[in-house]
């Protein structure tokens, strides 16, 4: 179990890890535990080479079904074309998951390029600078502002010390940094203030450190330690394609066995045994491949990439393609608050000042007390005109001023700072002298309870009278009120003298100060992100906020959002409260939750397994070093392209360039419509093939002219092609939002697909067979048997291919009718079936004829194969009404 360093005392951290304060480890020392510890980097866990993971792309069930296939179309059928064709999909679905595969490495590799190149040691009683990989256990660094924390320190030192932790915790705000004994073995690693961890910035004052942990021993080596042993989740769409190979599987070898065996009763004696075992096992083999929507892993990639182009233009950018379906099914999206939800930027939202509370647009007069306080006792500088550097709480004080129309270069210069009694973190106050006329005036902020302490006066209607007990009350009670919404709140004093002081200090300068008001600031949610909330919820997607930031804060957020609602304070859980539940227990209550306050990387893993333990799917987004593990373990991460750190977009399936809430509900509106897409297209293959398949059998089972392998293949080629990727770009259907998440449960053959693939198949098989019967009975060729059986063999056929052309027409909609006015709206499908209709009515073509051993039909028999297809859509169309009203009711 890790030592718990921030609950030590400094001369026993000094002792336990054997070094000197003020001369640091010698040379030799610090080579013999770089030998120990190793160097201050990260670890990853070994990679396999290109070839293992090409290997390991033929390992899933659907590639192998594919492969077998393509082995018996070629070696069996002798139909190269089409085993070329198959491998060239299965090959190119290969290379595109070793791309996929070596991309989301990138996480771990952002996490080592985020150690700083050097450190500023204490080394054989001299300061010196060093790369910090040599960094060890035991060294004593100096941090000063503008670092970058290179190891896990125990402060002994901190001088108006802040660091911005918010990439590791969540924290919006730097932290106050101390050298204190902290007391509590189970304290949040947000509230270690005596602790610096590696990875986050110095923002103000200095201080100093013993390194208590390095490389993987640190508090991002842990997080890295996640990344590295994080289970690997399936997609939805992949287990949905698992599922459908290994149904097909047991239908094709159900297939090949019926017909072969079937066949050899049904035919014998029509010619040789041997001759006869050729042609049914031929037949067999093709119906087999004719089975297999080879082209589906082709098409699915295509609606997938067609997908990620939409939902770029969209500013939602997809880093792995079944991410774009995966988004489509999300129940829960676990949202972290900072930067997510929020703006990751402080605000001055209210302000108290003549006994009143005034909002953030209020007018407020250049010479107000409470305005010059907060801008003189202020060390944000201003560059380039405008640019704010400095404490994100200063820097907004600075904002609100500009915001005001106050010129604020003329009120620093018209008002020079001469004095100051810096920021201390046991008085948390800040103090200023400054010209003011042919006086000074002294600004003062800082913690409200500390600076009423140091308050005599207040200033009344233009009169400066001694403050009052009720007055002190009254203010900290607003104080209080403010601090109740999430408002960061900052009291502000000042008062005027006549000369500066000879020893400027807080027992003179901040004593006698005469109250000028209280500022309270936020971290404001983003405008758009309550109207995405909303809109996830009428989609049935719940938002969960998970923030390392305080329970109040998180609730405040929360509640302006619509993510809680008001005074529901039981469904706020802090990390601390969580550690305290077993994980049956959490598992099964982790619904009464909706915010949790305080939480580490652990924590946010544990609540992401925790929904996935109920079958839901989980989108997780995140902006920090923090965010990763539970970004990599979600079934979808989603990670900020602006204020992300390379490692969150490293881990993420997704990258929101805009870091906009509301996109992830648009991509949510895109991931369903590729489902949906998905859906059609497998509606449309799989009827196709149901309908080959029984069209065979039946003939086989009658002992009627068989479809030649040729033209079954054919039929394939022509229908399984162009018109399934053309539904993959059928635009999104109205109210697709407003239904809910179809669940995890759910694959390809819900929602009434499978039953429809039945039905619509064994209609398809009846029309084939009729058009064949119709054949036997009508045309030139009545006197002559041969002929007319070659007639109704190729009226069979090309009512085959039509008929699957037609029913494209049906599979737009899944339940709806196709007699709407946005039917042939997209015109990439109009075209495709347009061109396949041409080129399966080509085979009717002289020269095409003997090719596909088929006759030339006339009018009347041509009519039989189209009003066998318009039956199709006609049929489809009557029971989908009945659906709808069954439905309804």
């Amino acid at each position: 179990m890790a030592r718990k360093y921030y609950t030590e005392t400094i001369p026993d951290v000094v002792e336990n890890l054997n070094t000197a304060i003020d001369t640091g480890l010698s040379s030799e020392e610090a080579k013999k535990r770089l030998t120990k510890y190793g160097p201050n980097s990260l670890a990853s866990k070994k990679k396999k080479s290109m070839f293992m993971r090409f290997v390991d792309q033929f390992k899933d069930f659907m590639i192998i079904v594919l492969i077998i296939a393509a082995i018996l179309s070629g070696v069996v059928a002798h139909e190269w074309t089409d085993a070329a064709i198959i491998m060239i999909v299965v090959i190119l679905n290969a290379v595109l998951g070793v791309i996929q595969e070596a991309r989301s490495e990138a996480a771990i590799d952002a996490l080592k390029q985020m150690a700083t190149p050097s450190a500023h040691v204490r080394r054989d009683n001299a300061i010196v600078q060093i790369p910090s990989t040599e960094l060890v256990p035991g060294d004593i660094v100096l941090l000063e502002a503008g670092d970058v924390v290179p190891a896990d320190l125990r402060l002994i030192r901190a001088h108006s010390l802040k660091i911005e932790e918010a990439a590791l915790t969540g924290e919006s705000v730097p932290v106050d940094k101390s050298d204190e004994t902290l007391q509590g073995d189970d304290i949040a690693l947000a509230d270690r203030i005596n602790m610096a961890y590696s990875s986050t910035n110095v923002t103000y004052g200095r201080g100093e450190g013993i390194v208590v942990g390095t490389g993987m021993n640190t508090e991002v080596g842990k997080i890295a330690t996640m990344l590295n042993n994080a289970d690997e989740t399936d997609t939805p769409l992949k287990e949905n394609l698992n599922h459908l190979g290994k149904i097909l599987t047991i239908m094709i070898l159900a297939i090949c066995v019926i017909v072969f065996v079937v066949g050899m009763f049904t035919k014998q004696g029509t010619e040789p045994m041997n001759a006869l075992l050729i042609d049914m096992f031929l037949v067999a083999v093709s119906l087999a491949v004719a089975a297999i929507p080879e082209g589906l892993p082709a098409i699915v990639t295509i609606i997938l990439a067609l997908g990620t182009q939409t939902m770029a233009k969209h500013k939602a950018i997809v880093r792995k393609l079944p991410a774009v379906e995966t988004l489509g099914a999300t129940d829960i999206i676990c949202s972290d608050k900072t930067g997510t939800l929020t703006q990751n930027r402080m605000t001055v939202e209210k302000i108290f000042y003549r006994g009143s509370l005034h909002d953030d647009n209020d007018e407020i007069e250049e010479d107000n007390p409470a305005l010059l306080s907060m801008v003189l006792a202020n060390d944000t500088k201003i560059e380039n005109g405008g640019d704010l550097l400095g404490d994100p709480t200063e820097t907004a004080l600075i904002q609100y001023a500009f915001d005001q129309n106050i010129n604020v270069h003329d009120l620093l210069e018209e008002h020079k700072r001469v004095q100051e009694v810096p920021f201390d973190s046991e008085r948390k106050l800040m103090s200023t002298v400054n010209k003011y006329g042919d006086k000074f005036f002294v600004a003062v902020k800082g913690a409200p309870d500390e600076l009423l302490k140091r308050v005599t006066s207040v200033k009344i209607n233009g009169e400066i009278s001694p403050i009052t007990a009720e007055q002190k009350q009254d203010i900290l009670q607003t104080n209080k009120d403010m601090a109740k919404k999430a408002l960061r709140v900052l009291g502000l004093a000042y008062k005027i003298v006549d000369q500066t002081y000879d020893d400027p200090s807080t027992d003179n300068v901040e004593q006698d100060l005469i109250f000028a008001g209280l500022v309270g600031m936020i971290d404001p949610e983003r405008p758009e992100a309550k109207a995405a909330v909303a809109e996830a919820h009428s989609a049935g997607i719940r938002t969960v906020m998970i923030t390392g930031d305080h329970q109040v804060t998180a609730q405040a957020i929360a509640e302006r959002l619509g993510i809680l609602e008001p005074g529901h304070d039981e469904r706020v859980l802090t990390g601390a409260q969580l550690d305290q539940l077993s994980d049956d227990y959490f598992t099964k209550h982790v619904g009464d939750y909706n915010v949790y306050a305080r939480v580490s990387p652990e924590h946010k893993v544990r609540i992401v397994k925790a929904w996935q333990a109920n079958d839901k799917i989980v989108a997780m987004t995140g902006d920090g070093v923090n965010d990763a593990p539970s970004l990599k373990q979600a079934d979808i991460g989603i990670g900020m392209g602006i204020t992300g750190t390379e490692v969150s977009k490293g881990a993420a399936d997704m990258v929101l360039a805009d870091d906009n809430f509301a996109t992830i509900v648009e991509a949510v509106k895109q991931g369903r419509k590729v489902f949906s897409n998905i859906q059609k297209a497998i509606l449309y293959l799989m009827s196709c093939n149901v309908g080959e398949v029984l069209t065979v059998f039946m003939m086989t089972m009658l002992g009627w002219d068989i479809l030649a392998p040729v033209q079954l293949l054919w039929i394939n080629l022509v229908t399984d092609t162009l018109p399934a990727i053309a539904l993959g770009v059928e635009p999104v259907e109205d109210g697709i939002m407003k239904r809910k998440p179809r669940g995890k449960k759910s694959n390809f053959f819900s929602g009434g697909v499978a039953s429809s693939i039945i039905y619509q198949g064994i209609l398809e098989g009846i029309l084939v067979l009729g058009a064949y019967q119709f054949g036997l009975h009508v045309g030139p060729h009545i006197d002559n048997p041969a002929l007319q059986h070659g007639d109704a063999l190729t009226m069979a056929f090309l009512t085959l291919g039509l008929i699957q052309l037609f029913h494209a027409i049906n599979s737009k909609y899944l339940h709806q009718s196709i007699f709407r006015r946005h039917t042939f709206s997209n015109k990439w499908f109009n075209g495709a079936i347009i061109i396949s209709a041409l080129v399966m009515s080509a085979v009717e073509l002289p020269f095409m004829t003997r090719f596909f051993d088929v006759t030339e039909l006339n009018g009347a028999q041509w009519a039989v194969v189209l009003i066998a297809g318009l039956c199709m859509i006609l049929i489809v169309e009557i029971v989908k009404f009945f659906e709808r009203r069954a439905g309804k009711r």
